[in-house]
């Protein structure tokens, strides 16, 4: 019972609650008195450079995955419905629209076309800034869609797969799996490999033809287990990371683990509680557990390199890393910056003092972080 609670109230903090098919699970009975104190910040020491280069402002970021950076430009969506592409260097609005209507999942962009789902659980696709044309889901959509090859993709919560033509929003193919008793409103995994599109299914990765819908392969990151629905839920939660040929995830409150998106198979996986997801390169992934103690593996094979342990219950977002530094930002709107070999903390930077909503992204050298706020912070590790 008590990992059902844990499991409960984790998901309850992340606005990401628990569908079954009788509803919605409650959070009301996990109060904030409850929650484990934050750790107190470090008394810190620089030990690399760093400044915010430029800054914005959006009406408000209430759900994950708003950011998309395509060439040299991100691409962000806020609460509001408005939509905007900026450019990478220094922050200059190159188009914006509103597409007239709050929004319920943040954006996909190719660069030309941008895509994002509203609170009416309708898709709408961008032609540089101009709405090109809406289509309305049959089920609740929370992940960014994915813009790719003149299609998009869509990932429904309950794990239904859509594409439709760029252009025009035809309907190309609709992929429904078996169903799963119990489900996570939560961001899933929707990604690609070379001709493949990855998507989340549970607990494992899917390979799936791009053209026909057809399922190429499966893998599973997480083997869960438990007496009944809830503590074997392990839905694959974004962000993923695609890395070579290795495709990574989290299960919530499950494991890490890769995928061989060559071979369409597992390549290993570790026991790992959290409910975010993970950042990494083509050496590491790192990834916060429950506690948010953050913990560095080896892509080869899984092995531990480092933990850190400074940043406890402080509510982190997913992880990034860039360079020879990890960044992850936390619930007061600071952004901290870890060395990627030791997880010692390098570099603090504020922000408005409002939950770093999303994991930060990277482009060059600029990382952009977006608080709950709407602030858009772009910084410049040195």
């Amino acid at each position: 019972m008590a990992r059902r609670q844990g499991l409960i109230r984790t998901s309850c903090q992340l606005a990401a609650g628990l569908l079954l098919t009788a509803g919605l699970v409650g959070c009301s009975i996990f109060g904030s008195s409850n929650a484990p104190k934050p750790a107190a910040l470090e008394q810190l020491e620089p030990a690399i450079a760093g400044q915010v280069v430029w800054s914005s402002r959006v009406d408000g970021v209430q759900f994950p995955l708003a950011v998309s950076a395509r060439g040299e430009q991100f691409v962000v969506a806020a609460s509001n419905g408005a939509v905007q592409a900026m450019q990478a260097s220094d922050g200059q609005v190159l188009w914006r629209a509103d597409v007239g209507q709050k929004l319920n999942a943040g954006v996909g962009s190719d660069g030309r076309f941008a895509a994002v789902v509203t609170r009416d659980n309708e898709l709408v696709v961008l032609d540089a800034g101009q709405v090109l044309w809406r289509k309305p889901m049959a089920s609740s959509v929370l992940a960014a869609p994915l813009v790719a090859g003149e299609r998009v993709f869509v990932l429904t919560v309950d794990r239904q797969v859509r594409a439709f033509d760029a252009l025009d929003g035809r309907l190309l193919w609709n992929l429904r799996r078996p169903g799963e008793p119990l489900t996570l409103a939560q961001p899933g995994v929707l990604s690609s490999y070379k001709d493949t599109l990855i998507a989340g299914q549970g607990p494992r990765l899917a390979g799936i033809d791009p053209l026909r819908g057809t399922v190429r392969w499966e893998a599973s990151v997480a083997n869960p287990r438990g007496t009944n629905e809830v503590e074997r839920l392990a839905d694959l939660v974004a962000p993923a990371l695609r890395q070579g040929e290795l495709v990574c995830a989290r299960a919530f409150q499950s494991a890490v683990g890769c995928v061989n998106a060559e071979r369409g198979s597992a390549l290993w996986s570790r026991n790992s509680g959290g409910a975010n997801g993970i950042g990494g390169d083509a050496a590491a992934i790192v990834a916060a557990d429950a506690s948010d103690r953050l913990t560095a593996w080896n892509i080869a094979n899984g092995e531990v390199l480092w933990t850190a342990e400074q940043f406890q219950n402080r509510r982190l977002s997913a992880p990034l890393l860039v360079g020879k530094t990890v960044v992850v930002g936390d619930f007061e709107g600071q952004v901290h910056f870890l060395a990627r070999d030791s997880g010692k903390t390098q570099l603090r930077l504020p922000t408005d003092g409002s939950p770093i909503q999303v994991a930060p992204v990277a482009l060059g050298t600029t990382v952009l972080v977006v608080t709950r706020n709407g602030g858009l912070f772009a910084m410049r590790p040195e």
